[in-house]
């Protein structure tokens, strides 16, 4: 019997065949899970339906995370569809280019309002649509960034969405546990996929983490998927409020020697 066989669930945030999302997706599809996928509006349409329907989706729906008519939507159709939902995935996140570039005291609240919105706030909306079609049980995971904790180079107002996310989510924990609910983050190492590249010097950036990685390697996308399988699957009921580091160690590396030598040779 494969590892998520009867279990249904949602992903939030599915984009395109080089993300992180749809790598988690990969590793519960293949271990039998059924997954609904929501979409951006009809821009993403075409390039999410595929991806969908290669793992046999039944709920392939538009969701903006902004508006709660549209969450609220989605998870009546879940019910509908499945009765009961064993996980949902936050893979969810937006700011505007001008934000994250140049200085974070040039925010603008406009940016400010629009990353935390999107990229925080709809966690707390959708595990309040998703707490009473839940199993006791179930999983609500979200992924964030090392940038939360520490100043990153053009990550700017999102690593101030993604601080907010994870105090968030440990409510959020504190909140659903009484239901049996676990909710964690995944923090993902830099890894490459079109979302990544709007962040400027990301080559830079994935260099770096090599030099000071424990594994002296970059994560990749299968290393999260099969990170969020686990958080997804019943391997991880004993686990929740936490932040699982999925970077090769970076997060635990103030500055390796390599990399040490790299930045004295910069100076």
């Amino acid at each position: 019997m494969k590892l998520m066989e009867g279990k249904k669930g949602i992903i939030f945030g599915v984009s395109n065949h080089r993300g992180i999302a749809y790598a988690i997706a990969q590793q519960l599809h293949e271990q039998g899970a059924e997954i609904a996928f929501t979409y951006a509006g009809e821009v993403m349409e075409s390039r999410v339906r595929p991806l969908a329907e290669a793992m046999n989706a039944k709920i392939i729906m538009s969701c903006d995370v902004t508006k709660e008519d549209e969450i609220a939507a989605v998870f009546k159709e879940c019910e509908k569809v499945y009765g009961k939902l064993d996980f949902v995935v936050h893979a969810v996140a937006f700011a505007g280019k001008e934000d994250l570039q140049g200085r974070f005291i040039d925010t603008s609240r406009a940016g400010w309002d629009l990353a935390l919105g999107v990229s925080a706030y709809s966690l707390v909306s959708i595990a309040r649509y998703a707490e009473p079609v839940m199993n006791e049980g179930g999983s609500i995971f979200a992924l964030t960034y090392l940038g939360s904790q520490y100043v990153v180079a053009n990550y700017n107002v999102m690593g101030v969405a993604k601080a907010t996310l994870e105090s968030s989510m440990r409510y959020l924990a504190a909140d659903l546990g009484k239901k049996g609910i676990r909710v964690n983050c995944i923090s993902a190492g830099a890894v490459k996929t079109l979302a990544a590249k709007g962040i400027s010097g990301f080559d830079k950036m994935l260099k770096a983490a090599v030099a000071k990685s424990p594994l002296h390697r970059n994560v990749s996308l299968e290393d999260v998927g099969k990170a969020g399988l686990y958080l997804a699957s019943d391997l991880s009921t004993g686990t929740t409020g936490q932040i699982l580091y999925v970077d090769c160690g970076c997060h635990a590396v103030y500055a390796s020697i390599e990399e040490m030598e790299i930045i004295a040779n910069a100076v």
